[in-house]
């Protein structure tokens, strides 16, 4: 079973989410730590955030998203958490996402930068 390993503040993020969101975030990364594999509308690969990296949705009275990469075979890191309230995700979403995604990537490469 991997650990899932929370980037930046993004588990203060879920924390904040809506107990029913939360709840499910929760179960979902818990399924994909035991390596079910999840085929679902929850879930949408990003590959403008990185490789390997998909965001995961769920949706009560917001629109709650989760991005995470389950590709390593240490850990699932979860990059990065939010709200979003456009149709389209905000572009400052994707590029912290895409930081945190390169921070993993170099860290796992023993490049701390």
């Amino acid at each position: 079973m991997k650990p899932v390993i929370y980037c930046g503040n993004s588990e203060k993020e879920i924390s904040s989410f809506e107990t029913i969101a939360k709840q499910r975030v929760i179960r979902l990364l818990d399924m994909l730590r035991v390596g079910l594999d999840l085929n679902s509308g929850d879930f949408k690969y990003m590959g403008t955030v990185g490789e390997g990296v998909y965001e995961l949705k769920v949706r009560t009275t917001k629109q709650h998203r989760v991005f995470y990469v389950a590709k390593f075979t240490n850990a699932i890191y979860v990059l990065h958490a939010f709200i979003k309230k456009t149709q389209q995700t905000p572009r400052h979403d994707i590029e912290l996402g895409r930081q945190r995604y390169k921070a993993v990537v170099n860290y796992l490469r023993g490049t701390k930068k």
